[in-house]
C-alpha cells in the first residue's frame, strides 16, 4: 500500500453528511441528484426551494436560507456554480445574473455511494457531432416505438439516453477545460498560435453540426402528438418494469425517472416558458470561446509584432547617439528621445490664461504653489487676537428671546377657556398664528405618545388629551395654511399655581472682577 497526500488529506465533500444542518444540505444534495439522473444537470436555486418547500418538513425554509446552503455546498466543493453572464451589457446586470448550480464529480460518486448504485463512468470531453447525429436518428424513429416490441424499445431507448448523456457531460467537460489556469496559460503563450487554427476548426465543425440537426429536433418534438409520446413511454415502462433488480424500485420511480428524462430532451431542444434551451446556451458559450481564442491569438501576434518594430526603433535610436559627435549632442537627443528622466508632476485646480494646448510654460505667467509638509503634527500658525467683550450684545440677545417667549405665551394663554382648549372653537375663532399651531400639535403629540394621554406644558403645567365624542373633526385656520384635524380638547389639570414663561426674567449680570477679563456669564 502506498501512502500519499491524495490519502491522508481530509475530504470536505463529505462535510455535509454529518454536520448541524446535514437535515438541510443532504435533502439539497439527493434532489440534485435526482434531477441528475434525470439528464437535468442544471439547477437554479428557485427550483431548489419550490422542490423543499413542497414538504412539511421545509414548511419555515426561507429563500435566504436555501441561498447560504447553496453556498456552502459549494465552498465544501460539493457544487459547481456557474454564472451566466454572455448577454450581460453593465457590470450591474453582471453582478446580478443568477447562478446555475451542477453536482461535482465527488458529489456524484458520494450520492451514489449512499444510494448503493454504481459507480460513476468518467468519459473522455469532447464535441463530436455525432451524438447529435445519433440523437435526432432516435427521435425520428419513435413513431415505430408505438407498435415495437419491448426489446427493440428498451435498446431504442437507452440509446438515446446514452448519446443524450454523453453530450451533456462530454461538451461540458470540455468547455470547462478552457477556463482552467492550465488553459489560461496556453492561451497566453506564443506556442498556442499554431494551436488556434485546429482549435476553431474543430469548434466550428460542431456549431455546423449542431445547427443542421438541433432545429431539425425541435420541430419534431413540437410535432409529436402527445398520445403518441406517452404510449412511447408506457413501452419503455413496461420494459425497465420487466428487468429484474436487486434493490426495491417503486413503479411510480421507475415512470418518474422515464418522464423526467423525456423531459428533460424536450427542455434542452426546445427550453420552457422560465429559460431558455440549453442548445441556444452551448451555441453562445461556443462562439464567445471563438470569440475569446481568436482575441488570445491576435494580442500574441500584436506583441510579436510590437515587439518587431520596437526592435528596429532601438537599433536606428542606437545609430543616431553613435553618430552624435559631444556628449551634449547625446544629452539633446536623450532629452528629445526620452523626455526628463526625474520629473515631478503637480495636480491641482489650477487656473492657465490660455486653453491652447500647444503653448508654452515659458510664455505663461508663472503661478506660485503653497506646498505644505506631508506631516500629522504640522498645524498652521493662527494669530493671536484678543477676546472681545461681548456681554452687553448677549444681554440684549437674552432679553429679545425671553420677551418674544413671554408674548407667544400669553397669545396662547388667551385661548385658554375653563381650563381647556377646545379645537373645535379654534375653527370657528380667528386666524391661528404659526407659533400658535406649532406649540398645540407638540403638545397633543406628547400626549399621543403616552398611554394615559397627559402631557406637560414648557412651563410645568398637566394636561390630558380628550378624544372628540363622535370622531369630530375640524378645519383650523392658520397663518401659514389651513389644517384638518380631529377636534380634540386639550384639559388642564392644574389651573392654579402654574408658572409662565411671563414670570420669567433675564437674570442680573455677574461681574469677573479680577481685572483681566470683564463679561457677563
Amino acid at each position: 500500500m502506498e501512502i500519499g497526500i491524495k490519502l491522508t488529506k481530509p475530504l470536505q465533500e463529505v462535510k455535509y453528511l454529518a454536520t448541524e444542518n446535514s437535515w438541510r444540505y443532504r435533502p439539497i444534495m439527493r434532489f440534485f441528484y435526482y434531477q441528475y439522473e434525470q439528464l437535468q444537470y442544471w439547477l437554479y436555486k428557485e427550483e431548489v426551494y419550490a422542490e423543499l418547500r413542497s414538504h412539511s418538513e421545509f414548511a419555515a425554509y426561507t429563500l435566504e436560507e436555501c441561498q447560504q446552503d447553496l453556498e456552502t455546498l459549494v465552498q465544501w466543493g460539493n457544487l459547481v456554480p456557474v454564472q451566466d453572464t454572455a448577454k450581460a451589457r453593465t457590470p450591474e446586470e453582471f453582478k446580478t445574473k443568477q447562478f446555475r448550480y451542477q453536482l461535482s464529480e465527488y458529489a456524484v460518486e458520494i450520492e451514489r455511494m449512499t444510494m448503493t448504485l454504481e459507480n460513476l463512468s468518467v468519459e473522455g470531453a469532447s464535441l463530436e457531432p455525432g451524438y447529435i447525429e445519433r440523437i435526432r436518428e432516435a427521435v425520428a424513429r419513435l413513431p415505430e416505438m408505438v407498435e415495437a416490441d419491448p426489446k427493440t424499445v428498451g435498446s431504442w431507448w437507452h440509446g438515446l439516453n446514452a448519446d443524450f448523456k454523453s453530450l451533456n457531460q462530454n461538451y461540458q467537460d470540455y468547455i470547462r477545460s478552457f477556463h482552467s489556469l492550465r488553459a489560461e496559460e496556453l492561451m497566453k503563450s506564443t506556442a498556442f498560435i499554431a494551436y488556434k487554427d485546429s482549435v476553431i476548426d474543430y469548434l466550428r465543425d460542431f456549431i455546423k453540426g449542431l445547427q443542421t440537426n438541433s432545429y431539425w429536433i425541435e420541430e419534431q418534438l413540437r410535432c409529436f402528438e402527445q398520445r403518441v409520446v406517452e404510449k412511447v413511454l408506457v413501452n419503455v415502462f413496461t420494459y425497465e418494469k420487466s428487468i429484474p433488480r436487486l434493490e426495491i424500485v417503486s413503479e411510480k420511480e421507475i415512470m418518474e425517472n422515464i418522464q423526467g428524462r423525456w423531459q428533460s430532451l424536450r427542455q434542452w431542444f426546445l427550453g420552457s416558458a422560465m429559460r431558455s434551451s440549453e442548445v441556444v446556451k452551448l451555441f453562445e458559450i461556443t462562439n464567445e470561446l471563438v470569440r475569446k481564442i481568436t482575441r488570445y491569438a491576435a494580442r500574441i501576434v500584436e506583441a510579436l509584432n510590437s515587439a518587431a518594430n520596437r526592435k528596429e526603433e532601438y537599433k536606428k535610436l542606437a545609430e543616431l547617439f553613435l553618430a552624435c559627435p559631444e556628449a551634449a549632442d547625446c544629452h539633446k537627443l536623450s532629452a528629445l528621445a526620452f523626455g526628463v528622466f526625474n520629473s515631478r508632476h503637480f495636480k491641482g485646480d489650477l487656473e492657465r490664461t490660455t486653453e491652447s494646448i500647444n503653448s508654452s510654460v515659458f510664455a505663461e505667467p508663472p503661478l506660485m504653489v503653497e506646498i505644505r509638509p506631508r506631516t500629522r503634527r504640522y498645524k498652521e500658525k493662527t494669530a493671536k487676537r484678543p477676546i472681545v467683550d461681548k456681554s452687553v450684545q448677549k444681554e440684549r440677545l437674552y432679553r429679545e428671546y425671553i420677551d418674544q417667549i413671554n408674548r407667544e405665551q400669553a397669545v396662547i394663554q388667551s385661548y385658554i377657556k375653563d381650563d381647556q382648549i377646545d379645537f373645535a372653537a379654534l375653527a370657528d375663532g380667528p386666524e391661528l398664528p404659526a407659533h400658535v399651531r406649532i406649540t398645540l400639535l407638540h403638545w397633543v403629540s406628547r400626549a399621543c405618545s403616552t398611554v394615559s394621554r397627559r402631557g406637560k406644558t414648557e412651563d410645568g403645567r398637566v394636561f390630558r388629551l380628550l378624544d372628540p365624542p363622535h370622531g369630530d373633526r375640524c378645519l383650523l385656520r392658520c397663518a401659514d395654511g389651513e389644517l384638518e384635524m380631529p377636534a380634540y380638547i386639550i384639559r388642564f389639570e392644574e389651573a392654579k399655581g402654574a408658572r409662565g414663561l411671563g414670570a420669567l426674567r433675564p437674570p442680573a449680570p455677574v461681574h469677573a472682577e479680577n481685572g483681566k477679563n470683564r463679561g457677563t456669564l
